[in-house]
């Protein structure tokens, strides 16, 4: 292997492949002749017994590569091959890399560093049939040193002499372009090496080739390059991403790409890693997509953990994501459409104002214009799981709160002004949550964008997708209000959680709730909200102990297989 290699390198050894490329020994060899490499370890190892030169023969665990198609042993071979001296351009790639946002960080220092720190030079040969041609024509006459570096198509057709717009540049058929030449009275003709371009070679090249860089298109080139951002899996780190940031260190002295999220390897719900090899660990993207849709899919991968982790996946926990969130929201949006149908709710009627809503009101709107920052900063800083969680809990307070205590504004037969208010508000929540679900969530937003604003407003964009991003307003965040009723529902929370391990129903009236809280503005508040905990805890009376009373009640109980003391 490349340890094996670089020892031997070390010792200024020798390199002696005794293994041909079908993965058998040589002739040369004797002993072994014609013997698959790992099929001759014991008759060598014998060999080297009987000799009195072995020092140590054992097993030992460790990584070993294997062909992914059969499940066979590989092993390296040395070959001669075309390079670029990439190791020349160590320090401007661990230099530019510095200035490189990734997300998480520990791959861009770590895996992705340790790579440039101790990067190698690039073998960018490869014996393929079919690939990109490495496009260097050597004289055939073994007494002519002489090679070209063909850079165009139209340079090809001037050498050869050939008209060649129809010319597929691909290998095999370019090799069939050969022209005739003469050096020092010496006559050969000029053939393409046989190797083609690795294909991370391409990749890395594609923010110039892809407007013909530098021969045409500067000014595009110039105007979208580097890339602001790029996503792809760890294990890119040795292929695009390293093909993306050497080419154009090398070529510019500049980075591809301002900011990169590494993802992790997706495991299935037993941790294991996925593999069409292994059909137990594998889910067809279908099987999700069929039965929950894209969006659930995509909602699931944002929020169930850091991009740069590995997660487990699988088609039941994309279902977890439907029942706990998407319906949450999807019913918040059927309760709005059809409490608003029914009462001829306008959106486009001057707002009533913020000062005159009932608190209720003015909390919600406080924690979505807070979300609002929330979101905008994370999508800012590349944090996928905290610009999206964040909604999860907002329409849950929207939902278990914010509904279930305005219900009977919304019931309520006259269409007063607190009426309009609730109806006003509730409106916005939703449409504030359809932007800022649309780039996680394209498709649900877009649905609840179209039936609450465009078929509504003719004045507003068609699209969710073509709409400004929300923008918080810090007049409309109570931050009183909003600590407040976050204490509140906490209580309420705790309550509920009291009662679950009691094992008492919320139908079942009590007649106090006693709590401990930490601070008297704390116990201020506590009773000033005590009509909505006694109503959410159906409760007759709500009491704050003293600081310092016992809230645990100890009691010792003899236990005699643990023996007398106890």
């Amino acid at each position: 292997g490349a340890d094996d290699l670089e020892t031997g390198k070390q010792y200024d050894l020798p390199v002696l492949m005794t293994v041909n490329d079908q993965g058998k020994f040589i002739d040369q060899v004797t002993l072994v002749a014609g013997q698959d490499f790992k099929a001759a370890d014991k008759t060598i190892i014998r060999d080297l017994k009987e000799r009195g030169l072995m020092y140590f023969a054992g097993t030992y665990r460790h990584s070993y590569p294997h062909c992914w198609r059969d499940g066979g042993p590989l092993m390296y071979l040395a070959r001669s091959t075309w390079y670029i001296r990439a190791s020349s351009y160590r320090d401007k790639m661990v230099a530019l890399n510095n200035t490189i946002n990734w997300v998480p960080k520990h791959t861009g220092t770590g895996r992705f560093g340790n790579w440039l720190e101790d990067l190698k030079d690039w073998a960018i040969g490869r014996e393929r049939f079919w690939g990109t041609p490495l496009p260097i024509w050597r004289c055939d006459n073994p007494e002519i040193d002489y090679s070209v570096c063909v850079g165009s198509r139209a340079e090809l057709e001037q050498l050869s002499g050939r008209e060649l717009a129809d010319l597929d540049l691909h290998r095999p058929y370019v090799d069939e372009i050969t022209w005739e030449v003469e050096v020092d009275g010496k006559k050969g003709v000029m053939r393409r090496v046989p190797e083609v371009i690795d294909v991370w070679f391409d990749s890395g090249a594609m923010p110039f080739a892809q407007w013909g860089y530098p021969y045409k298109n500067q000014d595009r080139f110039q105007g979208q390059y580097p890339a602001d951002y790029i996503c792809e899996a760890v294990d890119q780190t040795r292929g695009w991403f390293y093909s993306l940031h050497a080419i154009s260190a090398m070529l510019n002295e500049s980075v591809a790409f301002k900011n990169v999220i590494s993802l992790g390897h997706i495991l299935d719900k037993e941790g294991r890693k996925m593999s069409k090899s292994r059909p137990e660990t594998f889910v067809g993207p279908w099987d999700v997509l069929d039965k929950y849709g894209a969006d659930a899919f995509r909602w699931y991968m944002y929020t169930s953990g850091a991009p740069g982790e590995p997660r487990r996946f699988s088609v039941e926990l994309v279902g977890d994501v439907v029942r706990s969130f998407y319906l949450t929201l999807w019913n918040c949006y059927s309760f709005f459409t059809t409490y608003a149908e029914l009462d001829g709710f306008d959106p486009t009627a001057p707002a009533i104002e913020l000062s005159a809503r009932d608190p209720l009101d003015r909390w919600i709107l406080g924690e979505l214009h807070l979300l609002v920052q929330r979101i905008t900063e994370a999508y800012e800083n590349y944090d996928a799981p905290n610009a999206t969680r964040p909604v999860e809990q907002f329409v849950d307070d929207l939902s278990n709160w914010y509904l279930r205590r305005s219900r009977r504004r919304f019931w309520k037969t006259e269409s007063d002004q607190d009426k309009i208010a609730a109806y006003q508000t509730l409106y916005e929540c939703l449409v504030t949550v359809a932007k800022l679900l649309a780039p996680a969530m394209p498709f649900l937003s877009e649905a609840l964008y179209r039936e609450l604003v465009a078929q509504i407003d003719t004045s507003a964009p068609d699209s969710v997708h073509l709409c400004d991003w929300p923008q918080a307003n810090p007049a409309c965040i109570d931050q009183t209000l909003v600590d407040e009723m976050r204490l509140v529902k906490n209580l309420v929370r705790t309550g509920h959680a009291a009662r679950n391990n009691a094992g008492i129903r919320v139908r079942q009236p009590l007649a106090e709730v006693s709590f401990g809280v930490p601070s008297t503005h704390d116990a201020e508040v506590a009773l000033r909200y005590r009509d909505p905990i006694i109503e959410e805890l159906n409760v007759k009376a709500v009491k704050i102990l003293e600081a310092g009373a016992e809230m645990v009640e100890y009691r010792l109980k003899p236990v005699d297989t643990l023996g007398r003391e106890l």
